[in-house]
This record gives C-alpha cells, structure tokens and sequence, in this order.
C-alpha cells in the first residue's frame, strides 16, 4: 500500500525503468521477424526514449514546486506511450491479434489525451497563467478533452476515427481529422496561455517544443498511426521544458537563497553571539543558542547591561516564520532594548513596548515575550511575561518549573498589563528561559518533546556545568527525541547562572 509521497515517487522510477527495459527485450525479436524489422528505427526511438523518461522522473524525483507533480505523471504517461507504441509494432502485422491491436491503439489515443491534458497543467502551474483567458481557457480543455474521449471509446462500437482491418492493419476513417481538429485547438489555447507569460525564454521554449512540432509532424505525417516521431517529439519537449522551467526556477532560488543568506546574516548580527559575553563581571555566567526553522527566523533573545548594576535577559518568539517574521523581530528587540535603557520595570517595559507595537502594527502579528532585569548586587530577578513559555528556574539544585504572572503577547491588544515577578537568587541559582520550539519539537510520531522532558534534559546535566553545556544538554536531548523528524519551529535558549559577589552568600 502506498503511504507516502516518497513511495509514489519510488513507484514511479520502477516504472519508467521496467517499461525501459521491457521495451528493449520486446525490441530484440523485431531483429529476428521479417515482418518487423522495418519497425526497428522506431524501435530504437522508444528504446532510447524510454531511458530518458526514467532518466527525467529521477531528476525530479526530489525537485519541488509549481508544476512538479504534473510532471512526474507526465513522464509516467510518455513511458506509457513508448511501450503501448512498441506493442501495437508488434502485433500490427499479425492478423489473429486484431483485438489485441485495437485495445492498444485505444489505450495509446487516450494517453494522448491525457498528456496533453497534463502538459498543458504543467506550462499553466509552472509559467504562471492567470486572467480571464487563462478561466476560460481552464474550462474549455475539459470540455474538448471529454468530447474527444467519447469520440475514441465510440470506436469500440463502430469505426469511428480508426479501425483494423482483417490483415491486422490499423485504418483511418474519413472523420479521422477530428483528432488533428482537437489536438490543433488545444495547442492554440495553450500557445496563446504560453504567449501571455511573464517569462519570454519560457514562452519560446514551450510554445516551439510542444505546440507547434507537434502540429507540424500530423501535418507532414498526415496523422498516421505507428510513427514514433509523435512521442519522440513530446519527449523532446519535457527535456527543454525540464531545462528550461528547472533551470530558470535555480535561478529564481539562488538569487532567492542569497538574499536569505544576507537576511540571516544581518539577523544574527542584532544578536548576541560573543562568549563570553560578560568576562569582566564574574558575578554571573550566560549563554543562548538560537536554531531557526528557516533560514531566517521569529525568535530572538537579548541580554545587555542598563547600568553597572542591572543585567537585562529577554527571550522572545514572533508569530510567523520566514523574513516577515524577522523583520518583525528586529524591530521588537530595538523597541524592548531602547525602552529597558530608558528605565521601568518589566512590567513597565512591556506596557509601553505594546502599545507602540500595536500602533504601527498593520501586519496584525505578535510576539510573545519573555523580560527578566537581574539586579547584580543582590540577586534579585524581577521579570515580567507577555504571554510565553514559563521559565524553569534552579535554586535549590534541582530545575522546576516557575509558573510566573502572564500578560497578553505583544501587539495582541491595544492596552494590555503586566505583572512583575520578583525572584531572589542566591549564590549558584539558575534560571533556564526558552521558546516553543523547545517544548514543541516534534518527533516522527508527532509526539512532542514537553516540558517535562526539557525538565529532565536540565537536570541530567552534570551539577557545575557551564551555561553552554546546560544549553547543549538539552539540544542533545531534543534531538536524541526528534531523531530525523524535521524541524518545525525555531529554537532558541538563554541560560543564566548567578554566582553571586562578594557581598551576597
């Protein structure tokens, strides 16, 4: 049974491969019957084509986007045509498989249409139409398609189109055109689609390859069954439209992939990533680590000193993923630092922060936040939550859960309070804050990793550890849980210990 999106994928290589392959060892008796060997430049068409088809599905197999799936079945179908082609060469000549000749000339009429049908999804999906013609185009392709389809399955009835004639030779009736009318309308439709594209190299490509060889091989063939060339020229047209479409799609992605990098780049850099951070002040030792889903994304933490007494620790996790969300995030961290430089209590701090946000917040996100001042000379911890994750706090040796005074998260609401929670800490405290992307790693059961665990991860890290290998503790942990299950959320720790001064025990 198939599951999975990957097994398809499989399924569809040990097709095109087994048909390849099928169509060589049937190909090999063309050289010892007389009556065949004629059919053997067709033969080697399929032949070849039919490697190529298997060669393509597995270029594509791990390729995403647009009109990729459209593709793949595509492929299926030119691989089906090849060997439905090779078995009509084959029993063609030979009067007592008459039924046999008729069902496949039926069956390769039909995937005609549909890869016509499938080649036209793949250019739209891919080349990005839209508009009216584009609606109108999108309703009348089903409509001939069906009429057409009727048209073949009425052949099973009475000759309608085509027939085979006592010798075992397929015929064409007197209405046959309507198959050339069909396929000269569709391409129109398409071309025109094509031709309204917003990427000209894509367009030329596309509308010489598919629509208008096509076209001109019934024209000079006269439409004739059993020619290769028919499929030969629709392979050739996935082979440009791969190149074309594929390679013009890295090119979107590299420059895409650059900007990213400049984007992450300039995000890690708002960001404190020197550690020690603080080697002149022994009375406290802090780390953090931050993980993004994507290249860039909406956590952040903080920690900066607002005068020679008073540390401030911020973590903080923004609705959203992806650039959005970072740029939403740069601009929060500038508002949390520039507003706990100019003084207040957290509390205070997140009230004036939430009501600029939510002023000029016309993207309607948020972000959760996490704002703890620790007052060097004491020990006292005063934060303050704007609806995050509840830290996990060690004062007597052991990690526990704080259950601290939460708030709405910033930019929810236009007035929104907070709350103060005061912590004394004493000499060898610790205080371990973080995101959800901790708690909410999701492993391939989509089982989550939970506090609890995190819990546990802290409190199996040796007793006199440094911040850092608290935090690569945990990491470990999470992804010892997760194993090869993606990462969905970004993921993003600060781990703060006191040690305290001269003054405090």
């Amino acid at each position: 049974m198939i599951n999975k999106l990957k097994d398809i994928r499989i399924y569809g290589l040990v097709f095109t491969i087994a048909a390849a392959v099928f169509i060589v060892v049937l190909g090999t008796l063309f050289f010892t019957e007389e009556n065949l060997k004629p059919y053997l430049y067709n033969i080697g068409i399929d032949s070849l084509g039919g490697f190529i088809c298997a060669a393509l599905f597995y270029g594509c197999m791990m390729q995403k986007g647009d009109g990729i799936k459209a593709f793949r079945i595509l492929t299926v179908l030119v691989s089906s045509c090849f060997v439905v082609n090779e078995l009509i060469y084959f029993t063609v000549l030979v009067p007592k498989y008459r039924t046999l000749c008729f069902v496949f000339c039926l069956l390769s009429k039909l995937i005609d249409l549909a890869m016509i049908f499938l080649f036209y999804l793949y250019v739209k999906e891919s080349l990005g139409f839209e508009g009216k013609l584009a609606k109108i185009a999108d309703k009348l392709i089903p409509v001939l398609l069906a009429v057409q389809t009727l048209v073949m399955l009425s052949n099973i009835i009475t000759p309608v189109t085509f027939y085979i004639d006592a010798a075992g030779m397929y015929q064409s009736t007197d209405i046959y055109l309507t198959e050339e009318i069909f396929l000269a309308a569709t391409s129109v439709i398409t071309t025109v689609l094509i031709l309204m594209s917003h990427n000209p190299f894509s367009q030329k490509a596309a509308a010489l390859t598919f629509i208008f060889l096509p076209v001109l091989e019934y024209a000079i063939l006269g439409a004739n069954f059993g020619e290769a060339g028919q499929y030969g020229i629709v392979l050739m047209s996935l082979i440009i439209m791969y190149c074309v479409i594929f390679n013009a799609k890295s090119r979107k992605l590299a420059s895409t992939e650059t900007e990213l990098n400049m984007a992450t780049e300039i995000q890690t850099s708002m960001l404190p990533s020197i550690f020690p951070a603080f080697p002149e002040r022994p009375e406290f030792d802090i780390y953090a680590s931050m993980d993004p889903a994507k290249e860039v994304g909406g956590d952040f933490y903080d920690f900066f000193m607002i005068d020679e007494d008073h540390l401030a620790l911020v973590i903080a996790d923004v609705s959203g993923k992806g650039v959005p969300a970072a740029l939403f995030m740069m601009s929060s961290k500038i508002l949390i630092n520039d507003h706990a430089i100019m003084g207040g209590t957290p509390a205070e701090i997140l009230e004036r922060v939430n009501k600029l946000v939510y002023a000029n917040n016309d993207a309607h996100m948020f972000v959760t936040v996490w704002l703890g001042i620790l007052e060097i000379s004491t020990g006292k911890l005063t934060t303050a939550s704007a609806g995050h994750e509840y830290p996990m706090l060690n004062t007597n040796g052991k990690y526990e859960i704080l259950k601290d005074k939460h708030g709405l998260a910033i930019g929810a609401m236009d007035i929104s309070k907070y709350k103060n929670t005061e912590i004394q800490l004493k000499k060898g405290d610790s205080i371990f804050v973080y995101t959800d992307g901790v708690a909410e790693a999701t492993d391939a059961n989509n089982e989550f990793f939970g506090t609890d665990r995190t819990v546990e991860a802290l409190n199996a890290v040796p007793k006199g550890a440094s911040q850092k290998e608290v935090l690569a503790g945990v990491r470990a942990a999470v992804d010892a849980f997760v194993k090869e299950a993606p990462q969905f959320d970004d993921l993003t720790m600060v781990g703060l210990k006191y040690n305290g001064n001269e003054i405090t025990p």
